[in-house]
């Protein structure tokens, strides 16, 4: 009854990983951080066509205006930043989210506290493995108190 489900699907992403033969679960504590700017680390998961980052910013740590081909969509989890996207800034805390249309500039500063965030990109962000892992640690978020 038509092609089975393995064939139908492509067998590994941008990144050369077989998405058949990995685990469809991870904790988020053990994927190894990505340092991607001063201050800002990045754990990363990359489907075929997609990837979902949980973003840690250091206390008032600055992502420098920046574009890329990928749109981005994102929340922040914890603390404050002030994101401007394009000629529009605001001052985001815990639930507010952002939009940023393929090669639109944006940057961000997190607060004094510094901020964990949500990013998700479509197409897949391939650029960020040129940045290795970290040995695995706790994540700032989800807190473990």
């Amino acid at each position: 009854m038509g092609v089975p489900y393995e064939a139908r699907t492509k067998t590994g992403n941008a990144r050369g990983l077989d998405s058949r033969r990995m685990s469809a679960f991870a904790d988020l504590a053990g994927i190894g951080p990505q340092d991607i700017w001063n201050g800002v680390v990045v754990r990363a998961v990359h489907g075929e066509r997609i990837t979902l980052g949980v973003v840690e910013l250091g206390p008032d740590a600055v992502v420098p205006e920046h574009s890329h081909e990928n749109e981005q969509l994102g929340i922040v989890l914890s603390g404050a930043v002030m994101f401007r996207v394009g000629d529009e800034t605001r001052e985001l805390g815990p639930g507010g989210t952002w939009r940023i249309p393929a090669n639109v500039p944006h940057e961000v500063t997190a607060g004094p506290q510094g901020a964990a965030v949500i990013d998700v990109f479509a197409p897949t962000r391939d650029d960020w493995s040129a940045f290795e892992p970290g040995p695995a640690r706790p994540p700032l978020w989800p807190s473990r108190d």
